[in-house]
């Protein structure tokens, strides 16, 4: 099928820390390779690698000197071939990062841009005269910290990098550079991959004439800017452009050339996020879905959930997004959002039951099938350079990308020597194989949602509605012409009830919902309680009526606003 991402499970792999199959302390190709069968069993429809191609690691694999290698930490190009062989046998398909917004400073194309002005690659990269001070040409800042502009005396000029001095900015104004990315992107398609994850894609055009960007009103509650300057701009000259749209037919022309291949984009936007999302694919053109961090951040309210859905479909009808709650760049969910906990492991049951029931594509984060939460490091474990940089405001992204824990040997089963990042021992106690030995446990629902999800498919393509109930509840219909389920998730600690109406009398909590009783029109939840309620094919969703019960109701209503 040629829209088998519509809808699809997705399961990140961050290769240095999936499987060490050398010993060298680093997750490797041969490493994913032995452990594939483990994603495959999830029931899951494709992997994302995060990057494996050659690279001096400045960014952890976010800086590529070779885009049509693997680095050698990883293994080799045969054993890249061996895995998609493998994840093919067992129905998975491969998708696999493309960090094309910027190189290494290490990359050749680089290494000729800065030695002159009038080399055959000069303007493959962002450079600018300085002002007549000697300063930046403008007030673009770097994620990472520091203005986004480094000196080059070579070439007696700045050049452009948005993230880290090592990661240089190519310039997608000149077409030689389009088609060169897109000629390391038909490499892989060659190789059999069955589609690509756009590393900051709207990064990839700059405004030409190089204007400052405006500033952002301040919101000094807001964590951001705890952090670093980066969100007090409106970033509508260094990114966001509207040339990106004119590069993205030609990636999606690309793809469509090869069949059945998908393509997902990562949207970092601290202000128009949502917006870019749907910019970037509605239409059968552009990209065929994208996701941003609207998710993946604190807040967790019914209506935080319910905004960032209803935003994307009415601006993109014909869009499509993919949703997730972890990743590498982020705080574990389960410890992101600890203090809606009732008990262990119910906020991993809800969380993964919310995300399987919204409309779009889904991404999971290797370990979230376990409920691992985020690893606590001192800082002489750290080795992510936003870490290191902003140490102790901002503890960075190491916490997420710890080793995967197998089982409860020495490193939890992950290398035979210390590993690049320690595995520490609340990840231990959640082993893989300790798991699999526990049918109670989070990985075994894990695979018993997944497949309840894709045996209907109202979950997957149907319309979605969304009911107004008040918080904390979060409450929605999945509708198609062979199913209709409503959807009710309680998302706070303590436990509540609902009065339910127009349901149809057959109406009852599916197998998969946790800490849900439903008794005449009264629906008890415990806390983290959820209830996906089979309607049948014959429910008419516009009368169905949801509110939370006055005495229950209060109760939970008050320890939310306390949490």
């Amino acid at each position: 099928m040629n829209d088998w991402w519509r809808g699809a499970v997705i399961y990140q792999i961050y290769p240095r820390s999936f499987s060490d199959s050398n010993g060298d302390g680093i997750g490797d190709l041969r490493g994913i390779l032995a452990r594939l069968d483990h994603v495959a069993s999830l029931g899951v429809d494709a992997i994302w690698l995060s990057p494996v191609f050659t690279s001096p690691m400045a960014d952890m694999g976010y800086d590529v000197s070779n885009y049509t290698d693997i680095d050698p930490i990883f293994g080799t190009i045969d054993d890249f071939d061996a895995l998609v062989e493998k994840a093919h046998a067992l129905g998975l398909k491969v998708i696999i990062d493309q960090v094309v917004s910027h190189t290494s400073d290490r990359h050749p194309w680089f290494i000729e841009s800065r030695a002159s002005r009038t080399n055959s690659r000069a303007d493959w990269y962002v450079w600018a005269d300085p002002r007549e001070d000697g300063t930046p040409p403008n007030n673009w800042p770097s994620i990472f910290g520091g203005p986004a502009w480094e000196w080059n005396g070579a070439r007696q000029q700045y050049y452009l990098h948005n993230f880290l001095i090592e990661q240089p900015d190519l310039n997608f104004h000149n077409p030689q550079v389009q088609d060169a990315v897109l000629d390391a992107m038909r490499f892989w398609l060659e190789r059999g991959v069955d589609g690509f994850r756009f590393d900051t894609v709207n990064y990839y055009f700059h405004d030409d004439r190089l204007r400052d960007n405006p500033p952002a009103p301040r919101d000094r509650t807001n964590a951001a800017f705890a952090r670093d300057p980066y969100a007090m701009q409106f970033h509508e000259f260094s990114k966001n452009r509207p040339e990106n749209i004119g590069f993205l037919k030609r990636v999606r022309a690309l793809l469509d050339a090869f069949g059945a291949r998908a393509s997902v984009g990562e949207v970092g936007d601290h202000h128009n996020a949502i917006r870019l999302m749907s910019d970037y694919t509605r239409g059968d053109d552009l990209l065929h879905m994208c996701y941003s961090f609207d998710m993946l951040g604190p807040d967790f309210t019914a209506e935080h959930f319910r905004s960032r859905l209803e935003a994307f479909f009415k601006s993109a009808p014909d869009g499509w997004p993919c949703w997730s709650f972890s990743n590498h760049d982020v705080r574990r969910h389960v410890s992101r959002w600890e203090s809606h906990e009732a008990t262990p492991d119910t906020l991993g049951r809800l969380a993964i039951g919310m995300l399987l029931a919204m409309r779009g594509s889904i991404c999971l984060y290797q370990g979230e099938e376990l409920g691992l939460p985020e690893a606590e490091l001192v800082y002489e474990e750290l080795t992510d350079a936003q870490a290191i940089r902003f140490w102790p405001d901002l503890k960075g992204r190491d916490g997420c990308r710890t080793p995967m824990p197998w089982t409860d040997g020495k490193h939890g089963g992950f290398s035979s020597v210390s590993p690049w990042l320690p595995v520490k021992p609340p990840h231990i106690e959640r082993n893989v194989a300790a798991q699999e030995a526990d049918r109670t446990s989070l990985l075994h629902y894990y695979r018993e949602i997944i497949a309840y999800r894709a045996a209907h498919r109202a979950l997957i393509d149907g319309d979605i509605h969304f009911h107004d109930v008040g918080e904390p509840v979060l409450a929605f219909t999945r509708h198609a012409a062979d199913h209709t389920f409503l959807c009710v998730f309680n998302l706070s600690a303590s436990p509540l009830a609902v009065t339910l109406s127009g349901l149809p009398e057959s109406a009852v909590p599916g197998g998969v919902s946790q800490g849900a009783e439903l008794a005449g029109n009264t629906l008890a939840l415990a806390g983290n309680g959820f209830a996906y309620i089979e309607c049948g094919a014959d429910a008419d969703p516009a009368r169905f009526g949801i509110e939370i019960s006055d005495q229950a109701g209060a109760s939970a209503r008050s320890a939310s606003r306390t949490q």
